[in-house]
């Protein structure tokens, strides 16, 4: 009998622990902390990890209201793991770059005891400003929140967003002089060069900080990025004793980031003058500080609205999203959100690491291309000029030469409405600014230069190739035209410069869009001509040495290297070398082939790519997934007849390059490309050319994967890839049916995917050498 009670309360508990499982939602897998270290030692290389930052946000939100713990560098997103002092929470951040920094705007930080008007440095020994050190074991972040204990204080620190506006919640100690403390110069990778700040009553402040180029940030000031942050902040405490600090800069300092960082600045910051009961002030580098006593355990909140175009966006933005102090609530609703965004893509089957890390990769590349308009339709335009969007969404930060290739694609079957957004964003951008081409790295209506090639040309071309159409058309293709005539390989048939191979083959890419797009557009003259110029990657191929290489502009031969030429950093290539970039030719695949010696040649060194790529994939001379001119290459395999090494080397790549944890992107996460890279790889389907609708079809991860489609957009529900005894050994496809019928192909049109059914996969431990090579 009491065998028989104890065999039915361990059934029970079975059940309990599996519908526990079972309740468990896409948001709850996500794990901020993948990827958010800088840390150039653990990477090996100067660029760092995936440099993610592990505060709350929300979809495409405005708002990412994260911790600090160090600025600028080649590190955007403002933190890094090891580090163990935050000097404070702020609302805007970028995700996953470098190039010094950039937003990291309005910094609020939780002090007691003595005032500090500078944050200070991490590395000092001593308490020097008022960051503090954290309980590291304290800290939490998921999906919309995050917390730590501040130690230097004893306070509690909780973050929660909305789209437009973000709240913390700080959990005092007893003390007789807590205060809340606002940078309003703060900027990652430089400052902001004026601020605004008006106490409007009791518990309410608005103003503004401006981020011009004179200020470092983005580029440290190469990458012209020019904006202002309005808030409206309001407090639960009312204030008091209150004022604002405001530190000499005289006009002949130069403020770049070097310059900021220097002991010189630091101690005018730290020597600025505090100007208690203030009500306005206007300056070069301002704070504002609101102190109060508290009980032991008092909860203070603080919440805000920012907008880029007016304070009385900000407020609105704020009244709109968060009308009352429940933290607890806004916290729920942006779990919310995240469920209802993260489920546009589910997946059955796989550990529970595995998901974690793919909803995590899923939930990067739902960061950007972010809103960048109030919640009334007003956005700020090139002109600096408020303009209303009526049929589509304002959108910032376009990674072009890195999102091209994967997140693009990806937003194309899961939000094709986001590319449109996208798409209207980068045109009417270049009317805004009386610009004739279109910019490839945009960063909050900058055009930045970052970069090579244009990316813009290829995501315009590869979203009206899949039909995704709700835009000016014929100004996006004057515009694409106009770009690959500025920056292509023109009549010459190749682009000579000391990295001529990268911008051969990129602007050849681009110009082979240009030709897609007029096919499609029936302009038969420019169809011609740039198909033509799609072929200028056969001008830099030395047949001497069997590869390509750079030229000089009288058409000459850039000297070989004596050693290790084909693996050497930046000899004709840019973030790359000869063996990586050497196989972006993904506009004629055969033409490729055929000049590198044919195809058992080219399979032959591709697998020597892949087996001479170290364990952990880390930054290396091989196949480098820690940057983007190899992501195509695992899927070349399947344009060569041998499907197999596709599945076995994507499978690797997603099982050597993603993990659970700090170290969990083993490069940068480059606003959502290199996440984008494994939510496709893992779900067994990968474009080699964006502008072309083929998408090739690999070893999934999971056992069920299903994607929403996008009614407006497709005319199925749902896409669902199956694959049958997946596991870890029996990665390799051995047959595979199409809404039930018998299916050879090693890739699927997008249109197939959009039509809505089922791709079943069989698996087994060996390859089936003869499914899909035709």
């Amino acid at each position: 009998m009491i065998k028989r009670y104890l065999c039915c309360i361990t059934a029970l508990c079975s059940l309990m622990l599996s519908a526990s499982a079972q309740q468990k939602t896409p948001a709850d897998y996500v794990n901020p902390f993948i990827g958010a270290s800088t840390s150039a030692a653990d990477a090996g290389i100067y660029h760092g990890l995936g440099k993610t930052f592990p505060g709350a946000a929300t979809p495409y939100g405005m708002v990412q209201l994260s911790p600090n713990t160090m600025t600028g560098g080649d590190n955007g997103s403002g933190y890094s793991y090891e580090i163990t002092s935050i000097e404070g929470f702020d609302f805007t951040q970028m995700s996953g770059v470098g190039w010094y920094g950039d937003l990291g705007n309005f910094l609020v930080m939780p002090t007691t005891g003595k005032m500090y008007t500078n944050s200070g440095r991490y590395t000092d020994k001593e308490k020097n400003g008022y960051r503090s050190h954290y309980l590291k074991s304290s800290e939490k972040a998921s999906a919309g929140y995050y917390s730590a204990l501040l130690t230097d204080y004893n306070i509690k620190a909780e973050a929660t967003a909305a789209p437009h506006s973000g709240m913390l919640r700080f959990t005092f100690p007893q003390n007789g002089h807590s205060r809340i403390q606002i940078d309003l110069a703060r900027r990652v990778g430089g400052t902001s060069t004026s601020q605004y700040v008006k106490v409007v009553n009791d518990h309410t402040i608005e103003g503004w900080m401006k981020c011009t180029p004179d200020g470092g940030g983005w580029g440290d000031g190469a990458g012209h990025a020019d904006y202002t942050v309005y808030f409206y902040a309001e407090f639960s405490k009312p204030l008091k004793n209150y004022g604002v600090w405001s530190a000499d800069i005289p006009d002949s300092w130069s403020r770049k980031l070097e310059d900021v960082e220097s002991g010189k600045y630091q101690q005018a910051i730290a020597n600025a003058q505090i100007l208690k009961g203030i009500n306005e002030k206007e300056g070069k580098h301002l704070g504002f500080y609101t102190e109060f006593a508290t009980k032991p355990n008092e909860q203070v909140l603080l919440k805000a609205g920012i907008s880029f175009i007016s304070m009385d966006g900000a407020k609105n933005n704020l009244q709109s999203e968060i009308k009352d102090w429940d933290f607890d609530a806004v916290h729920t609703k942006a779990k919310a959100l995240w469920n209802k965004a993260l489920a546009k893509v589910t997946v059955g089957g796989g550990t529970s690491e595995q998901k974690t890390v793919f909803y995590t990769a899923l939930y990067h590349t739902m960061i950007d291309p972010r809103i960048v308009e109030d919640v009334d339709g007003n956005y700020p335009g090139g002109d600096g000029k408020a303009h209303r969007s009526t049929k589509f969404t304002k959108r910032t930060i376009f990674s072009g030469w890195d999102v091209f290739r994967s997140l693009m694609p990806l937003q194309t079957i899961i939000n094709p409405s986001l590319v449109n957004d996208m798409i209207n964003s980068l045109v009417t951008l270049a009317d805004e600014k009386n610009k004739d081409y279109l910019e490839r790295w945009e960063m909050m209506n900058a055009y930045s230069g970052c970069m090579i090639g244009n990316p813009a040309v290829s995501v315009i071309t590869d979203a009206y190739e899949k039909g995704i159409r709700n835009f000016d058309v014929p100004k996006a293709y004057q515009l694409s035209v106009n770009s690959v005539e500025k920056f292509g390989n023109g009549e010459k048939g190749y682009t000579p410069d000391p990295l001529g191979v990268s911008y051969t083959l990129e602007y050849a890419y681009t110009e082979w869009c240009v030709s897609r797009l007029a096919k499609s557009l029936g302009k038969t003259t420019d169809e011609a001509k740039y198909a033509g110029r799609g072929e200028s990657f056969k001008n830099i191929f030395d047949p001497e040495h069997g590869w390509f290489r750079p030229k000089d502009k009288d058409g000459n031969w850039i000297p070989w290297p004596v050693d290790s030429a084909m693996t050497k950093s930046w000899y004709g290539c840019i973030e790359s070398n000869l063996y990586q970039q050497g196989w972006f030719v993904p506009q004629d695949v055969p033409g490729m082939v055929k000049l590198m010696g044919g195809r058992e040649k080219v399979i032959a060194n591709l697998q020597n790519l892949f087996e001479k790529t170290p364990e952990n994939m880390m930054w290396n001379d091989y196949f480098n997934q820690s940057n983007e001119p190899v992501h195509h290459v695992p899927f070349l395999f399947n344009r060569l007849g041998a499907p197999w090494l596709t599945q076995k080397w994507s499978r690797a790549v997603c099982r050597r390059a993603y993990h659970n944890g700090v170290e969990g992107l083993c490069g940068n996460e480059d606003v959502g490309q290199m996440s984008a890279w494994y939510v496709l790889a893992a779900s067994g389907i990968h474009p080699v050319c964006p502008g072309d609708t083929r998408q090739e079809i690999t070893s999934p991860v999971f056992s069920a994967i299903t994607f929403k489609l996008d009614p407006k957009y497709a005319v199925g529900k749902t896409f669902t890839v199956i694959a049958h005894n997946n596991s870890d050994k029996n990665i390799y496809i051995q047959s595979a049916k199409l809404n039930g019928k018998a299916y050879q192909h090693c890739y699927i049109d997008y249109k197939d995917i959009t039509a809505g059914g089922t791709l079943e996969l069989t698996m087994g431990p060996q390859p089936n050498k003869n499914w899909g090579i035709n």
